[in-house]
């Protein structure tokens, strides 16, 4: 199953980032980052289906939500997206 992570500095932007999902009506669940993957250590994750990840950063996005990265998350494997 492909899964997408859109990565945050702090959990406040993370949180209000799923509310905002879950009311638009995406599933998405908030987690810690994966230390390997921030290079800055501390950070959190909205976790969204792959189908899901470009209407999603859209709807972030006109909701003024700041985010980092957004990777491809797919069998214990992550790769960089440029959405």
């Amino acid at each position: 199953m492909k899964n997408c992570l859109i990565t945050f500095r702090s959990v406040t932007p993370a949180q209000r980032g799923e509310g905002i999902l879950r009311r638009s009506g995406y599933q998405c669940s908030l987690r810690r980052t994966p230390r390997w993957m921030e290079e800055q250590g501390c950070g959190y994750s909205l976790q969204v289906r792959y189908e899901d990840v470009v209407t999603a950063v859209d709807v972030l996005r006109s909701h003024g939500i700041l985010f980092r990265k957004i990777y491809l998350w797919q069998d214990g494997q992550a790769q960089e997206l440029n959405l």
